[in-house]
Formats: C-alpha cells, structure tokens, sequence
C-alpha cells in the first residue's frame, strides 16, 4: 500500500478532476449517420427457418432480479428490499431550500437530448423498471452498451406506474452497474437534493463512491441519515464534518457512527478515519490494513481510491468488471496504473479510442518516457512511426495482445479500440492485404465506418478465403453496401465457415437479413439451408418487434441488451441477433444496428 499524491491535491481534486470526468465520460465514438428510418418493415421479412429457439435464460421473464445486494459490483445498500420494490416510493416533499425561479423540474431529467422525449414511447413504467433492475451486466456488445448508455441518458418525463425519484434511481443504478460512474452521476446531477427519495439517495451516495468522490457524499450525507439506517451516513457525515474544519463535531460523529458498526476497528471505519484525516482533523495517524478482507465494496473503492491507496488486485476478483472499469477514471490513482482498467472499459463501451490515447499520453508525460519499451512509447510508434510498416508492426502487437509490458496481455478487441486512428491513417494498399481484417475492424471499433468502406477495392480483390474476415467486417458495417453479398459470394464464403466457424457465419447472415440487405431468392435459401431466422415467437421477440413498430428506440436498447446478457458472443442464438438488428434498423438506429453485426464479425 502506497500513497499517492498530497492531501492538498485531495481537496483539489475532488471538486473538479471528477467533473472533467464525467466530461470526457462522453466523448465517446459518435456515430449518428443522417437520414435515419422511419422506415417500414420490408415486406420480404424473413420468417424461422427452423421451430423458433426456446427461450432463452437471459429472456425478461426468466432473469433473476438483480437487487444492488445481489448485483456483481459491490454495493452501498445494507437493505435490498429499497429495490426489490415494484411499488413505487412515496412521494417526496420538497423542502423549499430554493426559490422556485432556481428549482429544476423533475418531469424531465437527463444529460442528453439522446433519442428525443418519447424514446421511451408509452412503455410502462413498472415493465421498464424490472427490466433495468434484472439486466445482468455487462452484457457482450460494447456498441449494445454504447446504445442502452445514450438510452438511459437521453432527457425524458416520467413513465407511468413509476415515480419520477425511481426512475431516475432505477436507471442511474443501471448505469453503475455497466461500469458508466461518470453517466450515473451527471444522470443524478439534474435532481435537486431535496426531491430524493431513499432509492435516489442510496444510489446517488454508489455514484459517488463509483466516482471515488468521497466529497459528494457531503451534500447527500444528512438526508441519507434521516431517510436510512445503514451505517454508510453516519461515517459520511463525519467525513465531511472533519474536510469543513469541524474537528469536534467530526469526532463525535465517528464516535456515534463506530458504534453503529459490526467490526468498529474493522477496515471500513480505518478507510473513514484516513480520510477525516486528509483536511488535517481527525484521526490523523490511521494506517489501513487490507489483511483478513476478503470482499471489495462500494464503501472501500470509493475511499480507497479517492484516498490514492492501492486496493489488492486479488479484491477486484470479487467484484465485476464494472468495478475495474469506475477504476479507470479515478483521479487520485497515477494513469500509468489505470491502463490495464482503462482497457477493460474500452471493451465494455465505457472508453472511447479518443479517452485511451489520452491517458496513455498523461502516464508518458508523467513519467517523461515514450521510449519504444513503454506502453505509451508502443502506441506512439502507431500513429507516428517512419512509414505505414512501421506503424502495423506496432499495431500487430497491441492485437496480438502485447503492449502493455511486463508480461501484461492486452485484450485483441481492446487493442483494436486503442489503435482505431492509428488505422484510419493507414492509406488503403494492397501491399497491407494480410492486415486488412486488423485495420478494418480497428476503425469499426470506434464507428470510423466511411473510413473503413475506403479499403473495400483492395478487400474485394483479395483472392477467395484470405479476405473473408475483412470482407464480412465491410459487408455490414458500412452505410451502404461497398462490397459483393450476391449469393455466390455468401455461399463461398458459407462452405469455408459452415465447419470452421458456423458461429459466425450464422450471424453474418443474421446481420444481413436484419439489415434488409438479402433481397434474392438465392440469397433467402440461404437462411433457410443454415436455419436463420428472426425470433417472432418468444415473449422477448415480440416485445422487441413491437417496441419497434411503436418507434421506442430506447426500450429497442434495453431489449437488445436484455438478449445480450449472460452471454458471449458464441452463444448468441442467430434469430435472436437477426431481430436485435432488425429492431435497430427500424427504429432509426441504423448505424448502432451496423456497428454491432461489424463488432460481432470482428470479435467472432
């Protein structure tokens, strides 16, 4: 355990590095290519080539729900019933803190204009509310993740049969829960204090442990005590009593708060007492003792974290990769120890390329070193080697899982996230043929999309199963169709993957037919010679095609999630896939639809 930077710095920071967070949290990959559906369903729609698949575990009626005490990210809550709940909370009385010319409305609340105000349509709101609250995440898409994050924060009234403090709750706890600290916060953001409800409280005190914010706890600690008993807000309170300068008053409240603890010299009341102590009040002396701690929780990341002391790498075995990924933006933690946690948010949609390469330049800079033997020195050589070979040797090792150093592997799909620009400066060559599945699927990673469609000359002359992966990749991923999807195309490419990559090969066609881009009867026997088809008959089927048919875009992401979960991309059943991307496509999510069947073709 070592400390990190000065308390000063603490004080600094916690009021503005978490700000400029939530900021870069959302300079993620735009990909909003105009003229967007409306568009009715084609009449050539496909139907089962086979009995429709069961129903599968993953289905809204079949998940288990996923209260925060049951959740894989660690929890604040000591009461789970706060969201087991379907009845909607009481009603807040506000308390007139403000005059009502500076209140804020609470009909309406979110950071982006996202889908529009009826994203959600006429959804109910107790429907929408367990589907959040069972979402097993995170789920095997991060364009699906991409989608649902833009869902949940576009700007939207209350649904009906649900209070406005729940439905803020339920979908900033969905945003926790997918490793997105930065979006739940500014989601919480738009509400003043006085409206929360104990839902809303219990997860905006998560969202600032999952920001490693312990200041934030400061404007929610006395409501959090009046409207709840866990242990959490007597220690808040006295954290913040002791950061204002209230020595005395900040001791009692420990004193109070130790005792309403089960281990008071335990872990948790250690990390509360370091961090009385950063303003200089307190007990001032505390050392933390990770030893006999055998579960990561909300309480000791955020502290932990906001504190700079590192957490044992065998505690984030405890917890979901959501957690790695609140990690990734902790500001009092030095950028060179949050690569690996940057990686694993990239893969799961919550860092954009834009986001990665940034902080690989901060950790350079901090440490004054791009030498070729450095992570940072590594991705340099991407986007500024001599020439283009220079720069793909570099490229091929961060997606062959190099680059990180010291025996670190990168993840493939991570790697191609981080060199997206890199590949997008590489000019379309047939001398580069063996590395076209790379580049191609590196530039549809961060939805570079036209930039990819430039290479489909060189793919489409590339001799007969050597550009299969990159000719897939274009095949349904661009805005109009660049390369061959005649039928004897598909079917060359379908005798090579029928045995060596079925998987893929039903999804390509799955992707295809839901972008409408299979019009011949050819091209149709296909689907019925490898049994593809669309999911109409399932309850999670139907739900999805008539949240499309009503336009919901946002209730089209929470679906395509909901049949993402539980799942790698090798067990996604085709129609299930064929009908997310259908959905998408019609609802005017044509470029998300893209990018998904684009980052399946890649990943598979």
């Amino acid at each position: 355990m070592k400390p990190r930077p000065s308390k000063k710095a603490f004080l600094a920071l916690t009021a503005g590095a978490a700000s400029l967070a939530a900021v870069a949290a959302f300079a993620q990959e735009s990909l909003l290519p105009p003229g967007f559906g409306n568009q009715p369903p084609p009449a050539n729609r496909p139907q089962p080539a086979a009995p429709a698949p069961a129903q599968p575990a993953a289905g809204p009626t079949q998940a288990a729900p996923a209260a925060p005490g049951a959740s894989v990210a660690p929890t604040l809550t000591l009461d789970p019933a706060i969201f087991a709940s379907a009845e909607p909370d009481a009603p807040v009385v506000p308390v007139e803190e403000l005059p009502p010319s500076a209140r804020r409305s609470i009909d309406a609340v979110g950071p982006l204009a996202g889908f529009g105000p009826n994203a959600w349509g006429m959804a109910d709101g107790r429907f929408l509310s367990a589907l959040m609250r069972r979402l097993d995440v995170p789920i095997a898409s991060r364009w699906a993740s991409i989608t649902l994050r833009r869902a949940l924060l576009t700007r939207v009234g209350t649904p009906d049969n649900v209070s406005a403090p729940d439905w803020i709750a339920e979908r900033a706890w969905l945003l926790l829960r997918m490793g997105e600290a930065d979006g739940a916060r500014m989601l919480i953001e738009g509400v003043d204090v006085d409206r929360f409800n104990a839902k809303l409280y219990t997860v905006a005190g998560q969202s600032a442990l999952a920001g490693a914010d312990a200041a934030g706890l400061c404007a929610l600690a006395d409501g959090g005590a009046i409207r709840s008993r866990e242990a959490v807000w007597p220690m808040a309170r006295a954290i913040c009593a002791a950061l204002s300068g209230d020595t005395a008053i900040a001791d009692v409240l420990m004193d109070q708060a130790r005792r309403r603890t089960s281990n008071p010299q335990g872990i948790d009341v250690q990390l509360a007492e370091r961090m009385m102590g950063v303003n200089g009040a307190g007990r001032r002396s505390i050392s933390v003792e990770w030893t006999g701690v055998n579960q990561l929780t909300a309480w000791r990341f955020g502290m932990a974290s906001a504190l700079g002391l590192t957490i044992p790498a065998d505690l984030y075995r405890t917890v979901g990769p959501q957690v790695v990924a609140w990690s990734a933006r902790a500001p009092m933690i030095p950028p060179a120890e949050r690569l690996d946690a940057a990686m694993t948010a990239a893969r799961l949609g919550v860092f954009s390329n834009s986001a990665l390469v940034d902080l690989y330049a901060q950790a350079a800079d901090e440490s004054g070193d791009f030498s070729s033997d450095t992570p940072a020195g590594r991705l340099r050589l991407c986007y500024a080697g001599d020439d283009a070979g220079a720069r793909l040797s570099a490229m091929r090792g961060f997606w062959s899982g190099e680059g990180q150093g010291d025996g670190k592997q990168v993840d493939r799909y991570a790697g191609l996230i981080l060199t997206a620009r890199a590949a997008a400066r590489i000019a379309p060559d047939s001398d580069h043929v063996s590395d076209a599945a790379g580049l191609i699927g590196s530039m549809m990673s961060a939805g570079l999309d036209r930039k990819a469609a430039a290479w489909a000359p060189i793919v489409s002359g590339m001799s007969a199963g050597k550009g299969d992966d990159a000719w897939a990749i274009l095949a349904v991923g661009t805005p109009r169709a660049v390369v061959d999807v005649s039928a004897d195309r598909l079917s060359a490419v379908a005798d090579r993957w029928s045995a060596e990559n079925p998987q893929k090969l039903r999804l390509l066609l799955a992707a295809l037919a839901g972008l409408d881009r299979l019009q011949t009867e050819e091209q149709m026997r296909l689907l019925q010679e490898y049994q593809v088809g669309f999911d109409n008959r399932s309850n999670w089927g139907r739900l999805l095609l008539q949240a499309a048919d009503r336009k919901e875009p946002a209730t089209v992401a929470l679906l395509v999630a909901v049949g993402m979960q539980k799942t790698g991309w090798s067990g996604l059943s085709s129609a299930m896939f064929a009908t997310m991307i259908r959905a998408l496509h019609d609802v005017g999510l044509d470029g998300e639809a893209r990018m998904i069947a684009a980052e399946a073709m890649t990943r598979l």
